[in-house]
């Protein structure tokens, strides 16, 4: 699954990789979360950004737990799931991020939260689905969901599942509404693992209340409670 992902980039930067125009003011995000109101690019308007809803909005959540089956799809399924499909036959989109977290698990308490980038760092984009639907006050509302794949073997020594990174030269054919759906099922593969690296961060990003650039740094590896272990 992806339950959290970062985004340390200007409004500026954002418009500059994806050429489409940003209309609101957009600051670096470090802990993103579900349920909240985040940038992304769809296929119904290619040329600028929309900010949509990770998996369910705010009210709907309630402050509690969001189910990782409302966050994500999986890749391998998501052409046929009738709850996804029409989805991905008309409503596709980028989801902007620089990295994404993951927490491994060593033992029944602890668990390790690491960060995964491309090498070089830069912004990518997750394919991603999305959907609009009336609130009972009659409110349009719009919300997506990243689809996750089987992880390559940097992800796999902490996850079995990981976000779908598109290539670069992928992401407008994932939004061309033309694209078959041979050609997009074939786009949702594993990111290759040389192209990555990882580290561990610290605890404070288990935290959806903390959105700080210190998330980021790479620390020596504590658990959820914030003791250092001897995993490294």
């Amino acid at each position: 699954m992806c339950g959290r992902y970062s985004l340390n980039k200007t409004k500026i930067e954002l418009e500059e990789r994806f050429q489409a125009e940003m209309l609101v003011d957009f600051h670096p995000r470090y802990n993103i979360a579900p349920t909240q109101l985040v940038p992304v690019i769809t296929s119904d308007s290619p040329k600028g950004f929309s900010f949509f809803y990770w998996g369910i909005t705010p009210d709907f959540g309630q402050n509690k737990p969001v189910s990782p089956k409302l966050i994500n799809a999986r890749a391998e399924s998501v052409h046929e799931k009738v709850t996804f499909k029409s989805s991905f036959q008309k409503r596709r989109c980028l989801i902007p991020a620089d990295g994404f977290f993951e927490w491994k698990k060593l033992g029944k308490k602890t668990k390790i939260p690491y960060r995964f980038t491309l090498r070089d760092e830069e912004c990518f984009a997750f394919a991603g689905i999305w959907e609009e639907y009336e609130t009972v006050s009659g409110e349009s509302q719009h919300t997506f969901l990243i689809l996750t794949t089987s992880p390559n073997e940097q992800v796999n020594e902490v996850h079995d599942r990981m976000p779908v990174i598109l290539p670069r030269n992928q992401e407008k054919k994932w939004l061309d509404t033309y694209s078959s759906e041979e050609e997009l099922l074939a786009m949702l593969q594993p990111y290759p693992s040389d192209l990555m690296q990882s580290y561990t961060v610290s605890p404070l990003v288990n935290s959806v209340q903390n959105d700080t650039q210190s998330i980021l740094r790479r620390t020596s590896p504590m658990d959820q409670f914030g003791n250092y272990t001897l995993f490294g």
